[in-house]
């Protein structure tokens, strides 16, 4: 690959804790020329020994590959046994967004997109309904619809991983109805992001807001989740809460969620798009 000016990079780490691991390294950028910008780490507890690294440092001066940094890294990260990704500020991620009827998500991430707080391409959305298609065109964003039926539903998915395919670095969920099979996401491990209209793991599943609702709950939730084959239960990215009253209706739960949903969802898709979200097991660690 050919010299050039890397710019910004962020190194996420994960490794079993031992001494030395923060010195190793700072020492390693700083023998690259680099200069650290924002560092943050985690150790688990003493039972479980494991230690994560969100490490942002600039190369601007330096003329280096791409190959080459990667290359020098993988001699300490051997010594200490990491796994590790490096991304690159420079590169742009891909966001495809798929939606259903419900558009309250989807315009709040399109709008944080086009005014610049989403820094990421949307090369299209996709829907199994075409309510939201003149919404989205509005944006310049191309929309494809792919109706689901219980008969069509493996033609369709088949469908949209063809669309899918070396296309996007990010797939979010803004309130697609739709399950996803086993298939699909196994293409996309750690890359597809849902948002759930209750605090998991209370009201998993369909009609999570007529379930607080029956069950008379004081507060109602929203949660952005990575999604697994077990629906509803994936890695946890980020929650949030309002209080409700017996006075609240159906209607008045689902119109204070709504708000949760959107900033809840923005709030994981943006920490994605920054590289600050490690998968731990079915938990996440989350560098803000």
């Amino acid at each position: 690959m050919p010299q050039e000016k890397i710019g910004t990079v962020v190194l996420l780490i994960s490794c079993p804790d031992r001494k030395g691991i923060v010195a190793g390294v700072s020492n390693f950028i700083y023998s690259i020329g680099g200069n650290i910008l924002q560092s943050d780490q985690y150790t688990t507890d003493p039972m479980d020994g494991v230690f994560f690294l969100r490490i942002e440092f600039d190369l601007s001066d330096e003329v280096l590959s791409r190959s080459d940094l990667e290359d020098e890294f993988k001699k300490l990260a051997f010594e200490f046994r990491m796994d590790w990704k490096i991304m690159y500020h420079q590169d742009t991620k891909r966001m495809a967004i798929m939606v259903s009827r419900q558009g309250h998500c989807l315009v709040d991430l399109l709008w944080r997109w086009k005014t610049g707080d989403l820094r990421s391409e949307i090369p299209f959305v996709i829907s199994n309904h075409p309510d939201l298609q003149e919404t989205v065109e509005s944006f310049g964003i191309p929309f494809y619809l792919f109706p689901v039926t219980t008969l069509t539903r493996r033609n369709q998915e088949d469908g949209i991983l063809k669309l899918l395919e070396g296309k996007v670095d990010l797939i979010v969920l803004a309130r697609y109805m739709q399950v996803l099979t086993d298939e699909f996401i196994s293409r996309y491990p750690d890359r597809i992001i849902n948002i759930h209209h209750s605090f998991l793991p209370a009201f998993a599943g369909a009609k999570p807001y007529e379930q607080a609702l029956d069950r008379g709950v004081k507060v109602i939730g929203a949660t952005a989740h990575y999604v697994t084959k077990n629906l509803d239960q994936g890695p946890i990215i980020e929650q949030d809460v309002i209080r409700v009253t017996h006075r609240d209706v159906l209607y008045d739960l689902i119109r204070k969620g709504r708000d949760l949903e959107k900033t809840v969802l923005a709030r994981a898709v943006h920490w994605f798009l920054e590289d600050r979200i490690l998968v731990y097991h079915n938990r996440t660690v989350v560098f803000i």
